[in-house]
């Protein structure tokens, strides 16, 4: 049996805010949207260009309150070249930006931003 992952879903407060953020901030792209009125709920995927990895935003329509992210969930990781550069152009974003950071080793290798809804994104150096 053949597997692949597809797509990572998050629920998000507002649509358009989130969609802001992964396309202005992140550069991704909507591959395809689903509105589904009578349940409420509106499905967006999203993906960065050439990757057919997609991240589905499910929108609820009468979500009012922020949702509880708990303690379980880690965080969505983007492989970027140029480290240093992507940090202080997301810097400058307005969203939450970490110091750049690295592992026992020392050296710098990755930092995490949030999104509109706190979701943490771990940008690393390939």
């Amino acid at each position: 049996m053949s597997k692949k992952m597809i797509h990572t879903c998050i629920r998000v407060k507002d649509l358009e805010k989130s969609l802001i953020f992964y396309k202005e901030v992140l550069g991704m792209q909507e591959i395809r949207r689903r509105d589904y009125p009578e349940n409420k709920f509106t499905l967006v995927y999203l993906a960065l260009p050439g990757d057919d990895m997609e991240l589905e935003l499910t929108y609820n329509y009468e979500q009012s309150e922020s949702y509880d992210l708990g303690n379980g969930y880690g965080h969505i990781a983007i492989g970027v070249h140029g480290l240093v550069d992507t940090h202080e152009e997301l810097s400058q974003s307005g969203y939450d930006v970490t110091n750049l950071k690295g592992l026992s080793d020392g050296a710098t290798s990755y930092f995490f931003i949030k999104d509109p809804d706190g979701y943490k994104i771990e940008i690393v150096q390939l």
